[in-house]
């Protein structure tokens, strides 16, 4: 699926459209992803502010579908774990914007072995309000591995 059309439906997608999370930009390349969550009265939470699980929700599937699309179809890549730190209460338009760097990939195709064994690899995210301030920090940690009828073919 092309950038434009994943875009337009994951902005459907009932868990980013009901938490009012929009998918504003999604590279040619999936390597920069940009999202925005707009301060509404069902996304807040009792003292007034964004939903913490709403900014959560805006950066869940964002680094797993970015590295699967940038990797091979050798690779498997699953969302492991993953942890958000509050830095500040979020009001108004928020925004978190995802850059996948070429380093990232070579970390990762360095790291996966043909006999394999998984690789962890963690990508942290902020959450920033229009003024450019930390809300959120989110950090995500992918389970990578090559795929069990690929591994003996990959060449050093």
């Amino acid at each position: 699926m092309k950038a434009r059309s994943l875009r337009r439906s994951m902005n459907l997608w009932p868990p980013l459209l009901g938490a009012g999370i929009r998918i504003m930009h999604i590279s040619d390349d999936f390597r920069a992803v940009d999202v925005e969550l707009r301060e509404r009265f069902y996304n807040k939470n009792y003292v007034g502010c964004h939903f913490g699980g709403s900014l959560f929700a805006m950066t869940d599937p964002f680094w797993m579908l970015m590295v699967m699309r940038n990797l091979d179809r050798s690779y498997t890549v699953w969302d492991k774990s993953a942890g958000i730190e509050f830095l500040r209460p979020g009001h108004g338009t928020v925004a978190a914007r995802f850059r996948l760097t070429n380093e990232a990939l070579d970390d990762i195709r360095a790291n996966t072995t043909e006999d394999g064994a998984r690789y962890l690899r963690s990508f942290p995210v902020e959450i920033v309000n229009t003024d450019g301030d930390p809300v959120a920090r989110v950090t995500k940690t992918l389970h990578i591995r090559r795929k069990p009828d690929t591994r003996n073919r990959i060449s050093g």
